[in-house]
């Protein structure tokens, strides 16, 4: 009877363990998961305020981030070569205790203001000093458990990829919880704690995956599973697919996002879907059992690409819910397909680690390419065309069907290319049809490639081929009415737009106008003399009136400071004796802006202009205090803001540098975020009153438009007849609405609003 009870409890004492063993190695990655994918946000936060919230903050974060994270897996593949089980666990937890001891996350206060050049530079050294430890030490952690849990024994272990889905289930809700949750309901010092709180959990966690692996029983039978298994190591070319195969989504995650919010829409936490959505693929692809099949997403990728190519030449501004959802869905496809061939490929647990070096390595050149190399080398996002192409060569190599009618492909698609690209060398009916037709041609090609695909299981050369073809076709017969001047920066990607006929060019940023001036007369003569503001900036607008009453309350001509330089507008607002000084983050808006081919407001207006270049958090608060009339902050890229220019502490700056009867004009135009309440707010919690200005124009045909502007100032007499004004509205702090400080904002909020109001 012994005989029979001692294996039935044995049995199931080892089924006990294996449970336990998974509970606590899973809880251990999604909590680390949670932790990395958090910090980014929250640290990154941190810095904007003092290091004036220009966008390469959030740029060099990123590559900062991927950069540790590649090191992290680096670190763990050479800590797993020790054979002495005990060393990786010893050492490990001893770099997250050291790491522990620099919490909570703070800026190194040996760090000043960041110098004139070489901020980029800087600001890496900032980030590693900073936070570089304890992000190291998470980011060694998801390849290093998962070793260990291979070496525990568990009957799970000879495939342990199914945690890497866990840990990308913590990515995913840490990524959406920091803007719907932590966000909205928390000041950045609780999120610290909290983050804090969370990293000793995560050590004690860890300490028990290390004790568990350490007190194995079959620790002699797992290490000879892992160790001593007969399976081929990869060679190079595996290993170089496998970097091809992570580069192109992780660059194709920058590149959708930034053509999102350059040529289709701007829209606030947009950047939330493409990023959600490639975490998700993570999480599908390395299931036990995939709810969506490989084989179905290879079938569908160059379906997603042929509807990449439609989208692009059909444009984002005629149906915008459409392309959104188009662009993300095709995106999610490639994704798909692409990390699904990376699960398809895996090798062996030995080699698990090495693996996971080569994905991040991968993750990083495409992020590196999309994010700091793309900006600088292309006048338009090209990265997108070039990734989306770069995709087909991401299919596994086939066998074609009807081999010997596809051998002669290359013949036809090079005929195909000259009869379709060459009329776009020459004028005429054929070159006028096929831009009116662009998106029936270049979607046409797209299809093609996708019939190869799909038909003939063709070669992934000849599909990368056509849709190379397909890419290039949407650029030689581009959609925008009129000429198109691109300009980009690091800053983002801007259009100036000569309208048929010349009457405008506009300064638009993805489907938003920044400016305009007019350039021929109804009748088609051209516009001689003074340029009239027009635009946001006209002289009934809300920008106008406030110019206007507050010269006329002075009597004097005004000493004025303007955030933000745009197409040059404002220039022409300043009337002779005027001090007008301006200030911009971005230089070659300044030199779009002064060229007259461009917009002729500065030249005519400001000839002798010098901006001062850099973000105004930093160098407006170098001026001095009590020196300005008026202040206008016009400084909002697209639809989205830099919210360290609208909080209690930016408005402090803006009150300490008016003169004694000074006044703060907002312009909070937007149409996803209700930013009167953000300033309103913002200014009475610095004893200052404000007057919303949100009056429709009704004159939009003519490039004038409606505008939401706020004016604040000490007292009532301050701005003149704005006060008396029935276009303007004095307007009493919302008690409901938290003060924005460099503590805390939230977006949501501010979108909700804008929702709740039907605007």
């Amino acid at each position: 009877m012994d005989s029979i009870v001692q294996p039935a409890a044995t049995e199931q004492s080892s089924a006990s363990r294996n449970r336990l063993l998974l509970t606590v190695y899973t809880a251990a990655i999604f909590v680390s998961a949670l932790l990395l994918f958090s910090v980014q946000p929250l640290f990154t936060k941190m810095v904007l305020p003092r290091l004036g919230g220009s966008p390469a903050v959030w740029s060099v974060a990123m590559v900062f981030f991927q950069s540790l994270l590649l090191a992290g897996y680096a670190y763990a593949h050479l800590l797993m070569q020790v054979k002495n089980r005990i060393v990786p666990v010893a050492v490990h937890l001893v770099l997250l205790i050291a790491a522990f001891a620099t919490l909570p996350l703070g800026i190194a206060s040996a760090y000043g203001e960041p110098p004139a050049s070489g901020y980029a530079v800087w600001l890496l050294g900032l980030f590693v000093v900073s936070i570089g430890l304890p992000f190291f030490a998470l980011a060694a952690n998801n390849p290093l458990l998962q070793a260990w849990f291979v070496r525990t024994g568990h009957p799970a272990g000879h495939d342990p990829y199914f945690l890497y889905a866990s840990s990308n289930i913590g990515s995913f809700l840490a990524l959406l919880s920091y803007p719907f949750l932590l966000e909205p309901m928390f000041t950045l010092h609780a999120q610290n704690r909290f983050w804090t709180a969370g990293y000793g959990l995560l050590i004690l966690l860890i300490a028990a995956c290390g004790t568990l692996l350490l007190r194995s029983p079959q620790l002699t039978v797992a290490d000879a599973r892992t160790e001593e298994v007969n399976a081929p190591a990869p060679g190079l070319v595996t290993r170089l697919r496998w970097i091809f195969l992570a580069a192109v989504p992780s660059g194709l995650l920058i590149a959708v996002t930034a053509h999102i919010s350059t040529d289709v829409a701007a829209a606030p936490l947009l950047w939330v879907l493409p990023l959600s959505l490639y975490l998700l693929t993570w999480v599908v692809v390395f299931q036990s059992r995939p709810l969506l099949p490989h084989k179905w997403m290879l079938m569908l990728q160059p379906v997603a690409i042929a509807g990449v190519v439609v989208l692009l030449a059909f444009g984002g501004e005629q149906n915008l819910l459409l392309t959104l959802g188009g662009h993300q869905l095709c995106f999610f496809v490639i994704a798909m397909a692409c990390h699904g061939e990376l699960a398809r490929t895996r090798p062996a647990a030995k080699y698990l680690t090495g693996f996971y070096v080569a994905l991040s390595f991968g993750g990083m050149v495409g992020g590196l390419f999309a994010g700091l190399v793309a900006p600088f080398t292309f006048s338009w996002i090209a990265e997108y065309p070039i990734l989306i192409a770069l995709a087909a060569l991401c299919r596994p190599p086939a066998n074609e069907r009807l081999a010997g009618l596809v051998r002669w492909y290359w013949l036809p698609l090079a005929a195909l290319a000259a009869a379709l690209v060459v009329p776009s060398y020459a004028t005429g009916g054929l070159s006028i049809w096929f831009e009116d037709h662009r998106v029936w041609v270049a979607g046409a090609v797209g299809v093609l490639a996708a019939l190869l695909a799909l038909t003939f299981n063709a070669d992934r050369w000849k599909i990368f081929a056509t849709v190379v073809l397909a890419l290039a076709l949407i650029r030689v017969y581009p959609a925008d009415e009129g000429r198109v001047t691109t300009v980009r920066s690091f800053f983002g990607v801007h259009k100036i737009v000569e309208t048929p006929g010349g009457y405008f060019h506009v300064l638009m940023h993805g489907t938003t106008i920044h400016g305009a001036e007019r350039f021929r007369n109804n009748d088609g003569t051209p516009v001689t003399g003074r340029p009239e503001p027009i635009t946001y900036y006209h002289k009934d607008g809300g920008i106008g009136q406030a110019v206007s009453a507050i010269r006329e309350r002075k009597g004097a001509p005004l000493k004025v400071a303007a955030i933000g330089v745009g197409s040059g507008t404002l220039a022409c607002a300043a009337e002779r004796g005027e001090s007008w000084k301006f200030f911009e983050i971005d230089q070659s808006m300044v030199d779009a802006a002064r060229d007259p081919k461009n917009f002729r407001y500065i030249s005519s207006c400001l000839p002798d202009l010098k901006p001062v270049i850099g973000d105004a958090r930093l160098t407006f608060a170098k001026e001095p205090d009590g020196a300005y009339d008026l202040i206008i902050v016009d400084a909002y890229s697209s639809d989205a803001i830099p919210i360290h220019l609208a909080t209690k502490e930016a408005m402090k700056i803006y009150k300490d540098k008016l003169a004694p009867h000074g006044a703060v004009v907002m312009h909070v135009s937007n149409r996803h975020l209700d930013l009167e309440t953000v300033v309103v707010g913002i200014a009475d919690a610095n004893d200052l009153t404000s007057w919303v200005f949100n009056e429709d124009s009704g004159r939009d045909s003519d490039y004038i438009f409606s505008t939401d502007v706020v004016i604040s100032a000490r007292e009532e007499a301050d701005i003149g007849k704005l006060a008396s004004s029935k276009s303007w509205e004095q307007t009493e702090a919302d008690d409901r609405v938290r003060v924005w400080s460099d503590d805390y904002s939230n977006i949501l909020g501010a979108l909700y609003r804008r929702l709740r109001d039907g605007e």
